[in-house]
């Protein structure tokens, strides 16, 4: 027994994060994920809804440590004005209401205060973009007919990045791939997880959606791309503000935006695959 602490103590250390509470969340989420899109897509919609208010409330809080002060309501009316536009209008809903929104987000933070303005202009225009607009891929993807699928082949292609990267990292990662912005990222974890989401990218498009496996193992290779970009932007957020996580709501992993930055990244990369194939193949 006391072998096997050690063998999790030295797992857990060279992770950097406990092992088991994140395997448990991370099935937790999988469930909520699943489940709501399962039963009503509505349900999912105010699933992704909830996420993203928690994310916006995550990332405002860590920009007030920087020194910048935001309104969490400002943030959050603006960013469900944006998701429920999206919903009901897809893309156009999408483009209107941010074209819309974040001019108005912008002239309301200047009603409220004058004082650092560019600073928190900027940076509330940035939040918007980054969960509101990006994470409205998401539901692009699940307000379709095949829409449980499609958020399947995200899922999916996400863990198969994040899951084989991760193990390779810890078991043979040597070589660090951006030490200065994510210590614990490796190029031998980036290749573990680049094997694991072109093989998942092939599989998932061949036998869902009766692709060429040629074309989803080429969605696999980008999604590791903008799941990593994903990653070491919001580490490059944490690294400015000089925060170590967003937050600790979710044991093993940190805050909302330490599960959700792939997402934000590789959903509208999915939704444009999905386009491509729609219209062309």
């Amino acid at each position: 027994m006391a072998d096997l602490h050690a063998i999790n103590d030295a797992i857990n250390k060279r992770a950097g994060r406990k092992l088991l509470p994140s395997i448990l969340v991370s099935f937790l989420l999988l469930g909520l994920i699943f489940g709501t899109i399962a039963i009503a897509p509505l349900l999912f919609f105010a699933f992704i809804w909830v996420v993203i208010m928690l994310g916006i409330r995550e990332i405002a809080s860590a920009y007030r440590k920087g020194g910048i002060e935001l309104p969490d309501y400002v943030l959050m009316i603006a960013a469900t004005v944006l998701l429920v536009a999206t919903w009901n209008g897809k893309t156009q809903g999408l483009a209107v209401s941010a074209g819309l929104t974040i001019p108005i987000l912008m002239f309301a933070l200047l009603l409220i205060s004058q004082k650092d303005f560019i600073k928190r202009s900027t940076s509330a225009v940035f939040i918007t973009f980054y969960l509101a607009v990006l994470g409205g891929f998401i539901l692009l993807l699940a307000n379709h007919a095949d829409g449980a699928l499609r958020i399947f082949a995200l899922v999916a292609l996400i863990a198969c990045n994040d899951t084989f990267a991760y193990f390779a990292g810890v078991l043979i990662g040597k070589h660090k791939m951006a030490p200065n912005i994510s210590p614990k990222k490796s190029w031998e974890g980036l290749i573990g997880g680049a094997m694991a989401a072109i093989i998942g990218g092939a599989v998932i498009f061949h036998f869902l959606f009766e692709t060429n496996w040629i074309i989803g193992a080429a969605i696999g290779l980008m999604t590791v791309i903008t799941a990593t970009c994903g990653d070491l932007i919001e580490s490059a957020i944490k690294r400015d503000l000089a925060i170590k996580d967003m937050s600790n709501l979710l044991p093993g992993h940190g805050g909302i935006m330490d599960r959700l930055d792939s997402a934000l990244f590789t959903a509208p990369a999915v939704w444009f695959a999905f386009e491509l194939i729609a219209r062309y193949l």
